[in-house]
């Protein structure tokens, strides 16, 4: 093929696209994505809660803080153990601070038995950190909480522990569809979980106490 000025101008343009492309792609995908662990209480309600938030790609429910390994749902009482949630989220979408705000503001944080309904270590609330900024956000979070709250907040703020992912079962409980046997009778999980978060009072101890600053509570 004979090399002429404009055969060079076309593979300088071409090359300049393709860059482009590339970077564009790469751009794209060098996204912020972090994980964090929280508990407050009944996992499948902070779950249905946070995977509602925009940025937040995915969260899991399981358990951490606790002494033994491999814990299960039956065998969970007395190890230790939180319920707890690991949400993977993009931070140039919602940071870790807002994150945080809302969590402290979806639960009870004044109370140190349990969560609601639900009594025992089991279901106490707590923040999980990986490092000293992490610390650092969650200790601020919660003097703010304190100080809009008027009440002292109890929820502590505990070294990362290893996350164990909880039965498949717990996954998205609150979309399931599979029926089982309630209190209230035959219903599908999805059912189920609703008729147990009305029941447990959750929404309702969640507005009284943050009224419009609640979150995930329809006022």
């Amino acid at each position: 093929m004979k090399f002429t000025i404009q055969t060079a101008k076309t593979a300088a343009l071409a090359l300049l696209i393709g860059t482009a492309a590339i970077m564009q792609s790469t751009t794209a995908d060098a996204r912020d994505i972090q994980k964090t662990v929280v508990a407050g209480g009944c996992f499948w309600c902070i779950e249905s809660d946070f995977e509602r938030v925009t940025g937040v790609s995915e969260v899991v429910s399981g358990y951490a803080g606790g002494t033994t390994a491999n814990p299960t749902y039956k065998t969970l009482k007395g190890t230790g153990h939180y319920e707890v949630v690991e949400i993977t989220y993009d931070a140039d979408v919602v940071s870790y601070d807002q994150l945080l705000n809302m969590f402290l503001r979806s639960v009870d944080p004044t109370d140190a038995g349990g969560q609601f309904c639900d009594r025992g270590d089991v279901y106490r609330t707590a923040i999980f950190v990986s490092n000293p900024a992490q610390e650092a956000s969650a200790r601020a979070a919660i003097a703010t909480a304190q100080r809009d709250l008027g009440q002292p907040i109890v929820t502590p703020v505990l070294p990362a522990a290893t996350f164990y992912e909880a039965e498949d079962y717990h996954q998205n409980y609150y979309l399931g569809t599979n029926r089982v046997i309630t209190r209230g009778g035959v219903k599908t999980q999805a059912e189920a979980y609703k008729f147990y978060r009305d029941g447990c009072g959750r929404d309702a101890r969640v507005k009284q106490l943050w009224g419009s600053a609640a979150p995930f509570v329809t006022h």
